[in-house]
């Protein structure tokens, strides 16, 4: 079942907003995932698609898919680059012309396309279209109490900062941007950012 009813209006206008969305999400994605699949076969012969296990809301466990960005066994080579990451807080890891991202993964990764399988995630209802993005178990294990509330609402293909600056901003503008969203939450400011987000992927300003 695609969606539930909830108590609240709100949730409910916004889980209608999430399957229309979600739902032109895979009309228009469906043709750009296959050539993008194509040209990340024929660059290296790896699988198409990473799954990767997340935070959603509440700590639950999900489970999202990307397009493969990143060469083979990305993750085990994170440890090395460990000293170069460009956020201070050491909770997330960035970094500028990271050697593990593939020739199709670094222009992808600057239109956010390899998100673009994510879409089923907010048809499901494990995600949503605006929301914190979903951390990675490492993280939400350093966070502190303040910085798990971005954890009260489902995650999000888009928000605050990926529309202001994306991996510009540090870990903790992230988490002040988040926390600014979840406060203020209307579905009126859900469309806003989705519409903002457009222009802010077009442009791949902040994208690492």
């Amino acid at each position: 079942m695609l969606w539930k009813l909830t108590v609240s209006g709100t949730e409910f206008l916004k889980r209608l907003l999430d399957i229309a969305g979600g739902l032109a999400g895979v009309l228009c994605f469906a043709p750009v995932i296959g050539v993008v699949a194509v040209l990340i076969k024929l660059e290296d012969g790896g699988p198409v698609f990473f799954r990767q296990l997340r935070i959603g809301k509440g700590g639950r466990p999900i489970y999202i898919w990307k397009l493969r960005s990143m060469v083979q066994h990305a993750e085990a080579a994170k440890t090395q680059l460990a000293d170069q990451n460009q956020h201070a807080e050491g909770v997330t890891f960035k970094m500028k012309r990271d050697p593990r991202i593939t020739k199709t993964g670094r222009w992808i990764r600057k239109l956010s396309l390899d998100e673009a399988p994510q879409v089923w995630s907010v048809l499901k209802g494990e995600m949503a279209l605006v929301g914190p993005r979903p951390p990675v178990p490492q993280e939400v294990r350093k966070y502190n109490a303040f910085q798990l509330r971005r954890l009260t609402v489902k995650p999000g293909l888009t928000c605050l900062w990926q529309i202001g600056g994306r991996a510009n901003i540090d870990f903790a503008g992230q988490v002040r941007l988040d926390l600014q969203y979840i406060y203020s939450e209307s579905l009126w400011k859900d469309v806003k950012i989705l519409f903002k987000t457009i222009p802010a992927v077009l442009m791949g300003k902040g994208a690492y």
